[in-house]
């Protein structure tokens, strides 16, 4: 049974997924496109960290930043390559999503990248209701990047 419960990013394993996470950003967007946290920035008292986890074996993260009193971002949402096509990112979606609402948000947003490697989770947010968007909050108007927000 796939557990997400919050977590405090002190886990070798969950440090090696987000480790895995930010290497594939860098590797497939250009540096001043990268906008994925590090781990201390998913520490900070704005932003709720959660891990998929089944028998104890790290599946995925997500990350939710509150902006604002009434919306929130999704950061950091990565499954395991060897957890891949098994839905926990849908697992994860939904979580943040329910979280989101629970906490009073009218609005869910995310950046990811423009790039072919994110189309899957592109196709994943669309499927959730994410519709594009201009840039939000202190993003600005990237060519590596796309952005997308739902409504709650």
């Amino acid at each position: 049974m796939i557990e997400i419960l919050r977590d405090d990013i002190a886990d070798d394993a969950v440090m090696n997924l987000l480790s895995e996470h930010l290497a594939d950003m860098y590797s497939h967007s250009p540096p001043q496109s990268v906008h994925a946290l590090d781990i201390e920035k998913l520490k900070l008292p704005s932003v709720t960290f959660w891990v998929a986890r089944e028998c104890g074996t790290v599946l995925g993260c997500v990350a939710l930043k509150e902006l604002d009193p009434i919306h929130g971002e999704m950061k950091s949402m990565r499954t395991a390559a060897t957890s891949r096509n098994r839905g926990v990112g849908s697992r994860l979606l939904e979580h943040v999503i329910q979280q989101a609402g629970s906490r009073g948000y009218t609005r869910i947003s995310l950046e990811t990248g423009s790039m072919d490697f994110f189309e899957p989770a592109r196709r994943l947010y669309g499927k959730y209701g994410f519709e594009y968007c201009g840039p939000f909050a202190d993003y600005e108007l990237d060519a590596n990047s796309v952005f997308m927000t739902r409504l709650i």
